[in-house]
C-alpha cells in the first residue's frame, strides 16, 4: 500500500502527493509541544524568585520536554522508514535544498534541545520527576560551569529553534498564498 495520497494536481496534471497521517500527526503534536514549551520557558523564566508557582511551571515544563523528545523520537523513526514526498513541481532548486536542510535542523533540534534542558537540570542539581511520578536519572553531576554551559546552550538553541520554525512557517504560507503549489495542503489536509 502506498504512504502517500494525492492531495493536489497542478496545471501540468503532475500530482502532488502528501504526507501520511502518522507524519502529519507527529507533526503538529510536536509543534504543539514547543510552542506551549516555549512560551511556558518564557513565562516562568519572567517570574521573580522561587514560588511554589513558578516551581510547578518548571516541572510543567520539563514533563513537556521529556514528551516532546519522546514524540520526537518517533518522528525521527516514521521519517526514517517513511520517505517525505518530493517538492511541487516547478519549486527551484535552491528553495528545495533550504527546505531539505531547515527540516534536518529542525529534526536535530526538536532531540537536542530536550536533552539540553534535562542535562541542565541535572547540572542544577534538580532531578525531573516525570509527570511527578518516574524520577530519571541524573546523568551528570552537578556543577556550576556545566549548570552555566547547559542553561546558556538550551537558550540559544531554543531561539535557533524559533526563528527556524518562523521562517518554516513563512515559506508554507509563501507556498500556499503565492505558488498555490499545494506544498502547505500536505500537513493541512483540510486546505485541498
Amino acid at each position: 500500500m502506498n504512504s502517500t495520497k494525492v492531495l493536489h494536481t497542478t496545471a501540468a496534471t503532475t500530482p502532488v502527493t502528501g504526507y501520511t497521517a502518522t507524519a502529519i500527526g507527529l507533526h503538529w503534536l510536536i509543534a504543539l509541544g514547543i510552542f506551549t514549551a516555549f512560551g511556558l520557558g518564557l513565562y516562568m523564566t519572567s517570574i521573580h524568585g522561587f514560588t511554589p508557582t513558578k516551581l510547578k511551571l518548571f516541572s510543567w515544563h520539563k514533563w513537556l520536554g521529556v514528551t516532546i523528545f519522546a514524540v520526537a523520537v518517533l518522528r525521527v523513526l516514521w521519517r526514517a522508514t517513511h520517505a517525505a514526498p518530493p517538492v511541487a513541481p516547478g519549486t527551484p532548486a535552491w528553495q528545495a535544498r533550504a527546505a531539505a536542510g531547515a527540516h534536518h535542523l529542525l529534526y536535530v533540534l526538536i532531540l537536542v534541545v530536550p536533552i539540553t534542558g534535562y542535562l541542565y537540570s541535572c547540572a542544577a542539581g534538580v532531578p525531573v520527576v516525570y509527570l511527578g511520578l518516574w524520577k530519571l536519572p541524573m546523568l551528570i553531576e552537578p556543577g556550576d560551569t556545566a549548570k552555566a554551559v547547559l542553561q546558556a546552550t538550551h537558550i540559544w538553541l531554543n531561539y535557533t529553534m524559533a526563528a527556524i520554525v518562523v521562517v518554516h512557517a513563512l515559506a508554507a504560507i509563501k507556498h500556499q498564498v503565492i505558488d498555490r503549489d499545494g506544498t502547505l495542503a500536505r500537513m493541512l489536509p483540510f486546505l485541498r
